[in-house]
């Protein structure tokens, strides 16, 4: 009983952390592009190896 006393604050928190973090990451524009990010691997730079 005594190690749920400790796991569940814990988990509760991490999880907060997680949705905070989340929050976050959301507010700052990083799920904006999604479909050019997903584009540009299949960009093919000849140039840039060429040098």
């Amino acid at each position: 009983m005594n190690g749920l006393a400790v796991l569940i604050p814990v988990a509760l928190g991490l999880g907060l952390l997680g949705l905070l973090t989340f929050f976050w990451a959301l507010k700052r524009g990083q799920f904006e592009d999604l479909d050019g990010a997903a584009a540009r691997i299949l960009i093919d730079d000849e140039e840039d190896r060429a040098a």
